[in-house]
């Protein structure tokens, strides 16, 4: 005896329903639309991620000590007091000594002018500094007495370097302030390199280290697309500051404890 089971029989399948519009397609954007838009989000970016590279890139030369030997030390400018060098001009100072002492290089280069009525100016303070406290003989110091901002500076700084057959540098400057002004030395024809000091009110906190990265990142851009030294407010305006001996200096003004030349960030 055989069991038959009846298997049902499969349903066709119903077509698929379709709108009255007909089968539905996804819509494309006009390109109209998506141009403009691709356009302004490239910008964004651009102008989101450029100052953060730079900003990167000025944090990390900050952290670098680069001391091959070179042809001269260049010690960027700061304030003197009647021809006393600031806090900041000392620490350079004495840093460029010690590299000076260690065989980085056979010359020392001070740079920096003076502000109007000053008696003194930054390179020669700088100058005679190293040749009555520092021993350096003064046939190996040269005084570049030209520029109120790094740039001038540094072209001065060239013209120097071309008259004595000279192509390599080591910088010393504020940590925040290497690349700039590396990038200003080698635009002389200068192969540079930059070994910062690691004292002064650039290195007190974090706050002050954010607030100078972010300034010197502004320099960089500045220069790097105008081919400008901008000078910010600490750049130009007088302060009275406490001189290396811990009392009021004198100016050349006659003012007490006023800098005879410009504040030290530059």
């Amino acid at each position: 005896m055989t069991l038959e089971v009846e298997l049902p029989e499969p349903q066709p399948e119903e077509p698929a329903a379709e709108t009255p519009d007909g089968p539905r397609r996804r819509r494309r954007r006009s390109p109209w639309f998506t141009v403009p838009v691709s356009i302004v989000l490239g910008l964004l970016a651009i102008a989101v991620l450029t100052p953060l590279t730079v900003g990167t890139r000025i944090w990390y030369q900050a952290r670098q000590d680069e001391r091959p030997r070179s042809d001269a030390i260049i010690v960027l400018g700061a304030a003197q007091y009647n021809g006393r060098p600031s806090p900041t001009l000392k620490w350079r100072l004495q840093h460029a000594l010690e590299l000076y002492r260690e065989g980085v290089a056979p010359a020392i280069v001070t740079v920096g002018g003076k502000a109007p009525g000053d008696n003194y100016t930054e390179a020669g303070a700088g100058r005679a500094w190293l040749i009555e406290q520092g021993g350096v003989p003064a046939t190996k110091v040269f005084s570049v007495p030209v520029g109120r901002d790094t740039l001038e500076s540094l072209k001065a700084v060239g013209a120097e370097f071309d008259r004595h057959h000279w192509s390599s540098a080591v910088i010393v400057t504020d940590p925040w302030h290497g690349l700039r002004s590396k990038k200003m030395a080698e635009d002389q024809g200068i192969e540079a390199a930059a070994s910062p000091t690691r004292s002064g009110p650039s290195v007190q906190t974090r706050d002050t280290q954010f607030n100078y990265i972010v300034r010197e990142t502004g320099g960089y851009l500045s220069y790097v697309l105008l081919g400008k030294s901008v000078q910010v407010p600490d750049e130009t305006i007088k302060r009275i500051r406490i001189d290396p001996s811990g009392t009021p200096g004198p100016s050349s003004s006659g003012t007490p404890g006023a800098p005879s030349s410009a504040p030290p960030s530059r």
